[in-house]
């Protein structure tokens, strides 16, 4: 059986994995050599720059992209979208058009669904989250949920920006992989929230994308060593209104826009965290940054006697920045 890539391109303004443009985002259908799932799967860019991202990022009723290795004729195939609760999603089966696959109106987690004829397939990776827009927000509160605001609602017209969109996370989301070694609950924000459902949070794909190729750095050198990377992620997404109770964090913290994440890595697989660890992510982080110019950000050492655990503030803010704590 012939097999095609269908390469479904982003609309202007989506929310996407950064990485160069190649012709594969340019050229609807190619040949593609290899196997696929009866109906289709996700082809290899579909997870970013890393590889690794299992998760793509949109506003409801966008277009996004959605590079799929499909088998037989792709005019044949028409596609849905699977909400992860097992809700309806009010989505009509469209055709795979070339560039026009839409999002879900709804905000929430779904898997891509394939369909031919009598045939079904749900396409597991990436899952795609659709955002709540952050128009949506009143005041400091989203769907009972309290976020705060962030300086760009209090200094309407200046340079501060805020997030696109927030993930509506449900109990059932916290475990689900958003990248080979990261899941939604490594995000959420640890406030007095516990029992509010559905939280909200901002992430950015940028960022997964960074972490990921950082870790694989780490792992590159590890080399042979059979035990798997161990890390934890300290502190995510932070709303505004938590970041205001946090000491020492600064008032415009990029925890607040889904671009940072606190991360604590045995990087050197000796069971304990320690300044070899502290070495090696610096490495890391500035091989990533050097090859991925776009990935610049910012990088915090936290390893005073204040912390128990000494970690590492990794962010992708767009340019350079370190310091210590």
């Amino acid at each position: 059986m012939a097999t095609a890539l269908v390469a479904l391109c982003a609309a202007i303004g989506v929310v996407q994995f950064y990485r160069p443009e190649t012709a594969l985002g340019r050229t609807p259908f190619a040949r593609l050599t290899g196997t696929t799932s009866a109906l289709g799967s996700a082809s290899g860019n579909a997870f970013g720059r890393s590889g690794e991202v299992k998760l793509l990022f949109a506003l409801p009723g966008q277009k996004i992209e959605f590079p799929l290795a499909v088998g037989g004729d792709p005019t044949a195939l028409t596609y849905e979208w699977t909400s992860l609760r097992g809700n309806e999603t009010g989505f009509l089966a469209r055709p795979i058009d070339g560039a026009d696959i839409r999002t879900p109106t709804m905000p929430g987690f779904y898997y891509l669904t394939l369909v031919r004829g009598k045939d079904r397939q749900i396409v597991r990776e990436p899952a795609l989250a659709v955002m709540r827009p952050f128009q949506e927000k009143l005041g400091a509160m989203l769907n009972g949920y309290r976020l705060g605001t962030h300086l760009a609602e209090k200094l309407r017209g200046g340079e501060h920006d805020h997030p696109d969109g927030f993930l509506e996370i449900y109990p059932q989301h916290l475990d689900l992989f958003i990248s080979k070694h990261l899941k939604v609950r490594d995000f959420i924000t640890h406030d007095d929230q516990a029992d509010i459902w559905p939280k909200y949070m901002a992430l950015q794909p940028r960022l997964l994308d960074k972490l990921e190729l950082v870790f694989t750095e780490l792992e590159r050198e590890r080399g042979t060593m059979p035990t798997q990377l161990e890390l934890d992620v300290h502190s995510g997404f932070r709303t505004p209104s938590h970041n205001r109770q946090v000491q020492r964090a600064a008032r415009d913290s990029r925890h607040q826009y889904g671009d940072a994440a606190d991360v604590v890595v045995d990087a050197n697989g000796n069971g304990r965290i320690d300044a070899g660890d502290e070495r090696l992510v610096i490495a890391a982080v500035e091989a990533v940054e050097r090859a991925h110019p776009d990935l610049l950000g910012g990088m915090g050492i936290y390893t005073s006697r204040r912390y128990s655990v000494p970690y590492v503030h990794i962010d992708a803010r767009g340019w350079r920045s370190r310091w210590r704590g």
